[in-house]
Order: structure tokens, then sequence, then C-alpha cells
């Protein structure tokens, strides 16, 4: 069959091809705009700047530099992590002057309508916040977080309120850390009031609890025993706890459900701070009840520091996260060594086979390690 150049092009043109004309086209631009590609590249080169720089920019209120600064801190780097600790240790001496408090509660019980409930209120009164998140689940469940902060609208374009969702990846102890460090950068920056939320499930409520001043539970009344599924741990590092949707035809509920929370405290042994946790009612929606809650915050605050458990508290968890900076650390570097990642495998099966005893292999394997820095340690011959 003999077809012309235009043929060629399309073969539906063909005279077999009765009723199709299918015309030539035009010449398409490359799918990928070089131009573009070089400035996206060049963007994430951005050369990193001084740690007085971003020191300066914090200090300076700049929300971009705090947030760059966050990233060095969340990276793992080596470099920026160097620079993340430069930052940090410039930033403590104008850290500290913040209420931390920390939020947790089920998923459902309306923590992100309340924070933002709360946070609009702190900044209508000339208050600055930030809201940090702990998320362990979010490696799994891919940003649960970050669905929270879109649902924060309001919260998220107020100028005196920073929203940072967690770290996606990386232990718990990982995340709590780099919370840690990032509420330094905050306070720096001139935030007076810190939020820490977490998910009520998991050990995500410990960690936050040994990084705040004030520990909030949200429940929700629901069918049947409210204490059912709340951990005792989480009501006993609480230092109150919200009932929150007490609106409609839901406020007898509410104030039933905060009865019984009442009931279930007086049985807890009395707290170290002298505190007597309190137990309230609100509506995140109709906003009632929510300035009781800041004002039961409030209280707290001048009470423990008139008796001076506030910075007693602080002191202990500065201590408290001094250990577990070495644990992790130490931690880390155990898994990563070349040595012990050859052999781990081998000494897991030789466990799950009965053919050796747990405490036998870690020990071999501890030896190992420990044989790695003595092989190190020595002068060349």
């Amino acid at each position: 069959m003999n077809m012309d150049n235009h043929h060629n092009d399309h073969p539906e043109n063909d005279p077999n091809y009765l009723g199709l004309n299918v015309n030539k086209g035009i010449e398409q631009p490359d799918s990928v705009n070089e131009d573009s590609v070089k400035r996206f590249l060049t963007r994430r080169k951005r050369k990193l700047l001084q740690a007085d720089e971003y020191v300066k920019g914090i200090l300076d209120g700049n929300i971009t530099l705090l947030s760059q600064a966050v990233t060095l801190i969340e990276s793992s780097n080596p470099e920026h992590q160097q620079l993340a600790q430069d930052i940090i240790i410039k930033c403590l001496p104008f850290a500290g002057n913040s209420t931390r408090l920390g939020i947790t509660g089920v998923p459902g019980a309306g923590k992100s309508t309340f924070i933002e409930a709360l946070g609009k209120q702190i900044t209508g009164n000339g208050g600055k916040l930030a809201v940090l998140a702990i998320d362990p689940s979010s490696e799994r469940s891919k940003g649960s977080i970050l669905g929270d902060k879109t649902r924060m609208e309001s919260l998220s374009s107020d100028p005196n309120a920073y929203i940072r969702p967690s770290p996606s990846a990386g232990s718990l102890g990982g995340v709590a850390r780099k919370t840690r460090e990032t509420i330094v950068l905050c306070e720096a920056a001139g935030f007076d009031t810190i939020f820490i939320e977490t998910v009520g499930v998991g050990q995500s409520e410990t960690a936050v609890h040994s990084m705040v001043d004030f520990f909030l539970l949200i429940q929700i009344a629901g069918a049947g025993d409210e204490l059912q599924g709340i951990k005792r741990g989480i009501i006993e590092m609480s230092d109150a706890i919200a009932i929150n949707k007490a609106d409609g035809t839901n406020v007898e509920k509410a104030n039933m459900a905060a009865s019984q929370f009442r009931n279930a405290l007086h049985l807890y042994p009395p707290t170290e701070s002298g505190w007597i946790p309190k137990v309230l009612t609100c509506s995140s929606l109709n906003g009632t009840g929510i300035i009781e809650i800041w004002d039961t915050v409030s209280d707290y605050v001048e009470q423990t520091r008139k008796n001076e458990f506030f910075s007693h508290r602080r002191r202990e968890q500065a201590k408290y996260w001094m250990y577990e900076s070495v644990n992790e650390t130490l931690r880390n570097d155990f898994y990563s060594n070349p040595e012990i990642k050859e052999r781990l495998n081998g000494m897991e099966k030789a466990v799950l086979n009965d053919e050796i005893s747990s405490f036998v292999a870690a020990r071999r394997l501890l030896d190992v390690y420990f044989k790695t820095f003595e092989s190190n340690g020595k002068k060349p011959e």
C-alpha cells in the first residue's frame, strides 16, 4: 500500500478508512519546562543561613525563618542537625516564658474545634499561640494532624497563631524530642502560649505530659459508662477534664458525665502540685465554657507558681529530657552500627528458634558494639 507523508503521520487518512480525516495538528512544547525545573532545583538547594541569622529572624518574630529552623530540627541530615542545635542553644536564653498546655482526647472528641475556639479566645485577647502536634500514628495514617490543620481554618489564618503539624516519621521518642526543641524556638519567637496536641491513644500522652505545665483531657458524653476505654494513667495525669459538645440535647448527658468523672477523681491520691483537678463542660461549637477552661489553666499556673511547683516541674522535665536524649542517641547509634546491622537478623532468628536466650543474644550484640569502639580507638601498628 502506497501512502504519502501525510498518511504516514496519520494512517487513518489512508483511503481504506473512508469517512475518516485526522488533521496533522500543531507541534507540542516539551511536557517539562526546563526553566521551571531549574528554578525549582535552585529553591531546593537554598543555601543554609548562619545560626545567628536564623536566631535573629526568630527573635524578630519572622515566621518563615522560624519554620525553616523547625524543619532543620526535624531533618535527619547531620549538617542540619548540627545547625539546629546551634540555633536552639542560642535561643534558650529567650525561651521558657510561656504557658505550655497539653491537650489530648480520643478521635472524635472535637479537639480541633476546641483548640480553635480556645485559640481564638487567646489571640483575641492579644496573646500569641503556637499549636504543635505529637502524632506517632501519622506514620501509619499518613498525616492525620495535617487534616486537623485544614480544619482549623480560622486559626491557621490568624497572624497571632502558628500551627505546626507533627513530623510524620520516626519513633515517638524522636518526634517528642523534636517537639520539645520546637517549643524552645516558638517561645523565643514570642509565643506566650503553646498547645501540644496528641491523639488519646498509645503512649504519646506520657511524652506530652513530660513537656507541658498543664494537661487537659477532652472527653465527650456518650452512651454507657464514661470511664470505659479511658486509661487510668491519662485521668491520673490530667489537671482538668473538659466534657466537650455540651450543647443542644447533649447538655444533660455532658453534666452526668462530668459528675461521673468528679466521683472518679476522688479515688485518686492527692497531686504533687497541691492542685485539685477540675471537671468542666463546654461547647466548642457555641463557645460556651471555653473562657472557664482558660481561667482554670490560669488559676493552676498562678497556684503552682506561688508554691514553686511550676519551676520545680520544669527543672524535672529538663532532667528527664537529658536522659531521654542520651537514650535515643545511644539507641540510634547502636542500630545504625554496620556490625550490628550485619548480625541482627541472625541473632533474631536464633532467639525465635530457641537456639539462644534473648538475654545472651542482647549481650553478644552489645559486646560486638563495644568492640567496634575498642578497634576504632587502637592506634595503627
